[in-house]
């Protein structure tokens, strides 16, 4: 149970970093100040749920890792502290930052600035849960095959 918790949060928090992303290009790329606005509003509300997830990817993570000591765990324990430090670091406060620029009609070369730094940690974000969804997939992938096997039996 434990395994399939940690990696709902997990895809979750990754739909959700992507989702912000697309969104952010898409309006910054092809809408107006509303739309922009409205984005980095709908960011702040969805990190009331990514924030969380995250929490609960690296608790039960650690939790599932506990008493193992693999090369692919100490990179995903490597990649969560990179990624709880991007989001509380930089994430968090140029989101709350962008939200308040834009409120305000702030759309200057700081904002721009901002805005391109936040699409390159998100990224990274993304990218480090995704390369900790790949290697996850490697740990439980005899599980699967066994569980598989047992299925196919029955």
């Amino acid at each position: 149970m434990k395994t399939i918790i940690h990696a709902g949060a997990g895809t979750l928090a990754m739909i959700l970093i992507g989702g912000f992303l697309i969104a952010t290009l898409i309006c910054e790329l092809l809408l107006d100040a509303a739309a922009i606005l409205a984005v980095k509003k709908a960011i702040l509300a969805g990190l009331c749920l990514l924030i969380p997830m995250l929490a609960i990817t690296g608790g039960s993570g650690f939790s599932l890792a506990r008493g193992r000591d693999s090369p692919a765990i100490k990179r995903k324990r490597g990649r969560m502290k990179i990624i709880a430090g991007n989001g509380l670091l930089i994430l968090l406060p140029l989101a709350i930052l962008l939200y308040l620029r834009a409120a305000a009609g702030l759309f200057d070369a700081a904002f721009y600035a901002m805005q391109t730094l936040e699409v390159l940690a998100g990224s990274a974000q993304l990218t480090l849960l995704a390369l900790n969804f790949r290697d996850g997939r490697k740990l439980t992938r005899g599980k699967r095959l066994a569980a598989a096997k047992t299925v196919n039996a029955i």
